[in-house]
């Protein structure tokens, strides 16, 4: 479930990236008030540094994972309301809204299991060298 999790945040960085680099701090200006705007800027940092605390296996990874992608949904549903209630199939399409809505309910609803599993995997690591 990690691999998910970092493949998922390698591509968010890349993508927010392009935008910055394709339109600069402003490259949100079009479709996003100012707060979103900014959050969209700093995930240019915060998607890296997901993937580096998960790749690292550190609980923080996941539950960073989780802030980001609770903020990150909600601000593009945001962003994208109202042409969701112009044309509602514009969810179905495979790129924008949808994709990042299905990620956003992975990392959540998986982040219980894997915190569990990262607790229980450190807890042999310490009974196995103690």
């Amino acid at each position: 479930m990690l691999a998910v999790y970092v493949l998922g945040f390698l591509e968010g960085s890349i993508a927010h990236l392009l935008d910055l680099v394709r339109g600069g701090i402003h490259g949100y200006a079009s479709f996003a008030p100012v707060p979103l705007q900014v959050f969209f800027v700093c995930l240019v940092v915060l998607d890296p540094l997901v993937v580096v605390l998960v790749a690292l296996v550190r609980p923080w990874g996941v539950r960073l994972a989780c802030a980001v992608m609770a903020l990150d949904v909600t601000a593009n549903w945001i962003t994208n309301w109202a042409e969701l209630q112009d044309d509602p199939t514009r969810l179905l399409r495979p790129y924008g809204l949808l994709p990042i809505t299905l990620f956003g309910v992975f990392v959540l609803g998986s982040a219980v299991p894997v915190l569990r599993a990262l607790r229980s995997s450190r807890r042999l690591g310490i009974a196995a060298h103690g």
